[in-house]
């Protein structure tokens, strides 16, 4: 072999994603960089079973392994370590708020460093990677302005974040990202929370939001939010106290059977949300009764 020249890779990794020619110019340190978008089709995605908190897994292919469309979602500025759904880099105009992220950038760098040491954020994405960029998104909005919706993307963002870490503790055990993600999942249901009540006392108009998610291959709407708001307080709400809980634990139940009508014949909502529902307003009703409040 001629020095210097490489031999042909035969089993070359097969392309995941690619660099879009368009660069995404950050609002808040005006710089570009570059943006990295999944490939689909050819046997990439192929869907799984949907979990009861609405999370659709993927099954690893022989050709292309495990893959996680979620990392792609989010864009990740190297420069001043902002982090936004793609769509808000050209909806984040706030003059305010600008400023306060970009004064946080340090502090935004420190906290995901904790977490997931040495991340990068110009290489190809790595469930790694992707992670630390959801937890700098969810920190950049939380300097964000109100009319960004900013409580309601934390919330879909922080469950995403629960589920990448529990995948990541998957792949990679011994790291303690189990742990983490049982945190996150806990943190998911307090921005559910708050996106109810600032939606209910008009602080944020958390309803107007064009896709709630929390997944990508879906987008269940407000019947989600309060069904999801229902199930993490049923499987991550505090335990302590335990009227508290009880009390929760009824107004979900009550809000889901209000929702989704169960307890009467009811067909305007069909499909997997339904069926979960129905499964949770049914194990509410095993663990509450009126009488325990």
């Amino acid at each position: 072999m001629i020095a210097g020249v490489k031999k042909a890779d035969a089993k070359k990794k097969p392309a995941i994603s690619y660099w879009s020619k368009e660069k995404c110019i950050c609002p808040v340190c005006k710089k570009s960089f570059d943006r990295e978008v999944m490939l689909s089709g050819n046997g990439r995605m192929i869907a799984g079973n949907l979990s009861d908190d609405l999370h659709r897994t993927f099954e690893p292919s022989a050709r292309f392994g495990r893959i996680y469309p979620l990392i792609y979602e989010i864009g990740a500025c190297p420069n001043c370590y902002t982090a936004l759904l793609w769509n808000d880099f050209k909806e984040l105009k706030n003059r305010d708020a600008e400023e306060r992220i970009f004064s946080h950038k340090e502090d935004r760098k420190n906290k995901v460093n904790t977490i997931f040491p040495h991340f990068v954020l110009n290489r190809e994405r790595t469930i790694f990677d992707g992670a630390a960029m959801y937890y700098l998104a969810i920190l950049t909005y939380s300097d964000a302005n109100p009319e960004l919706l900013p409580t309601m993307k934390s919330a879909f963002l922080t469950l995403r974040l629960a589920w990448l870490t529990r995948e990541l503790n998957a792949a990679c055990p011994g790291h303690n990202y189990d742990y983490v993600s049982q945190v996150f999942y806990r943190k998911a249901l307090f921005f559910y929370n708050q996106s109810i009540i600032n939606e209910t006392e008009r602080v944020e108009k958390c309803s107007t939001l064009s896709n709630f998610g929390p997944d990508m291959d879906k987008n269940y709407g407000w019947d989600g939010v309060i069904y999801l708001r229902g199930l993490l307080e049923y499987k991550y709400g505090q335990k302590d106290d335990l009227q508290l809980r009880l009390k929760s634990l009824s107004e979900s139940k009550t809000a889901i059977a209000r929702i989704f009508g169960l307890g009467k014949s009811s067909k305007d909502k069909p499909g997997p949300l339904l069926e979960k529902a129905r499964d949770l307003y049914d194990m509410l009703s095993k663990e509450v009764s009126d009488d325990d409040i």
